[in-house]
């Protein structure tokens, strides 16, 4: 599954802000940790702030901040905010030859695994896989 930039800069968002409990962080900081537009990456956590993970404050000292539960939270539930994935069915994506049935039908499995894999993984856990892959 290849996920879309937003996608990416979400879930890079929610495990910087859940990684610092109760801090604001500015968009700036985020943006520039992952060399992203400001800008950009500001859209994506309007998105995030609706859908209720962070919260956001203007002004000097303000930014946002995860208030999500990391625990419950999984790769996934960030995931569904920005992609489709709803499966396409081999017919509809034009596949008409015993072969094209037959890939189509097997990159529809590895679909199906990636978002059980993405759906068992939660923020909590992938904080702690970041703090291991810090240690080296």
């Amino acid at each position: 599954m290849k996920l879309q930039k937003n996608t990416r800069l979400a879930l890079y968002s929610v495990l910087e802000l859940a990684a610092r409990p109760g801090q604001f962080v500015s968009a700036i900081e985020v943006a520039e940790t992952y060399g992203e537009s400001a800008h950009h990456l500001a859209k994506v956590m309007s998105d995030l702030a609706r859908a209720g993970l962070v919260d956001s404050v203007r002004g000097v000292g303000g930014g946002y901040r995860f208030v999500g539960n990391a625990r419950r939270l999984t790769l996934l539930d960030v995931i569904r905010l920005f992609e489709n994935l709803d499966p396409e069915s081999p017919a509809a994506a034009g596949s008409s030859t015993p072969v094209q049935l037959a890939l189509a039908g097997v990159l529809a499995e590895i679909d199906q695994i990636s978002q059980a894999t993405f759906g068992s993984v939660t923020i909590a856990t992938m904080l702690k896989m970041v703090a291991r892959a810090a240690r080296g």
